[in-house]
């Protein structure tokens, strides 16, 4: 087979190896050639992954050697075409005059890959991929509170939601899904490390079938088939809290807001917040400041604000930054309860495809 497609089909099963394992065997790929084609397949306690690649099988058969090792030569060998053997107790890579050897382990201790749940429909690829890493940025990151350290992925009809909330803030996107019956419905939770690695492994266009049962979800796309296990426990709901009600709103151009917010948060130490004075009229505008005393930064952008008068709010200048950075839109519509409250970001997205982020203000400090 060619060195292009042995490294793209090891690389996205190695995503599911773990770090260190006390069990030797779950470091190890399997690869089982047949008739036109080669499967790689890893696994761990938590995740499993099968990529299906063409190649060319002088000889059916299987073995199991350590994946990082052998991800590590693929990433070396020559471009061209590529030769696997089994040869006594090692496998045996070449290609172009290079020539790797790689003991096998013991092929019966390996596990079986878990069956794949029922699938419960379809969603498009690259949209999903999107989807992912837009609310991911939002989980929590503290293994004391596992579940917040989740993804919600929710099917009901003709809709997927997937959300993310780690206390402080709260990512929550939608987008069409194609269900397999009228009545599909689900609600679970999926670590978001891990549907992060997954949807980068899948394709950027076609079809993803989903499937969902009792203790695990699955993903399946153009040979590539992952399995993860759920997290006990379910996010809260987010739509009672993103109902805010009568509030400002300020629109502005998310390349420059992005570039200012990153320019004036070099000041911002030890957490302090970055703030936002917002001024209407004609003339619009929203003022950026942060920093302390001396050590101080700030500037001022265009902004449509509509709101009773100024408005002054701040935020954390590292959660402001993940939010707008996970948006794709051209301009981004703030929505703005006051000082200390609430606040939402969105696109310009609606309906099926809606992407919103909410942050919660802090109380803006004294320049």
């Amino acid at each position: 087979m060619e060195r292009g497609a042995l490294t793209d089909a090891v690389s996205r099963a190695a995503r599911v190896l773990p770090a260190r394992s006390p069990v030797p065997v779950l470091g190890g790929l399997l690869l089982d050639a047949d008739t036109g084609r080669l499967r790689v397949s890893g696994l761990d306690f938590e995740a499993s992954a099968r990529v299906e690649t063409q190649a060319h099988t002088v000889r059916p058969g299987k073995v199991l050697v350590m994946g990082r090792r052998l991800l590590a030569i693929c990433k070396v060998l020559p471009e061209g075409p590529v030769e696997c053997a089994v040869e006594g107790s090692r496998l045996t890579v070449t290609g172009d005059g290079s020539r790797f050897g790689l003991s096998i382990l013991p092929l019966d201790d390996y596990p079986a890959l878990p069956p794949l749940p029922d699938v419960r429909g379809t969603v498009d690829a690259g949209e999903f991929g999107s989807a992912v890493a837009q609310v991911a940025v939002a989980a929590g990151r503290d293994d004391t509170l596992p579940t917040l350290t989740g993804i919600r992925l929710g099917l009901d009809g003709s809709t997927m939601t997937l959300a993310a909330t780690d206390r402080y803030r709260f990512a929550v996107r939608t987008l069409p899904f194609e269900a397999k019956a009228p009545d599909v419905t689900a609600d679970v939770v999926v670590s978001a490390r891990r549907l992060t690695e997954i949807a980068r492994s899948l394709g950027r266009s076609g079809r993803v079938d989903v499937s969902v049962d009792g203790g695990s979800a699955g993903f399946e796309h153009a040979g590539t088939r992952t399995t993860v296990r759920l997290l006990d426990g379910r996010l809260p709901r987010h739509d009672k809290l993103f109902a805010l009600g009568d509030t400002a709103v300020a629109v502005m151009d998310r390349a420059r807001l992005v570039e200012a917010v990153r320019r004036v948060s070099v000041v911002a130490d030890g957490g302090s917040p970055l703030q936002m004075t917002f001024s209407p009229g004609p003339d619009g505008s929203a003022l950026l400041q942060a920093g302390f005393e001396d050590d101080v930064a700030a500037q001022r952008l265009p902004a449509a604000f509509d709101g009773a008068g100024e408005m002054t709010v701040a935020f954390n200048p590292a959660y402001l930054t993940d939010a707008l950075s996970s948006f794709e839109d051209a301009t981004v519509r703030m929505r703005l309860l006051g000082p200390g409250q609430r606040a939402m970001i969105s696109g310009e997205g609606a309906g099926p495809s809606a992407h919103e982020h909410l942050l919660m203000s802090v109380k803006p400090s004294l320049l």
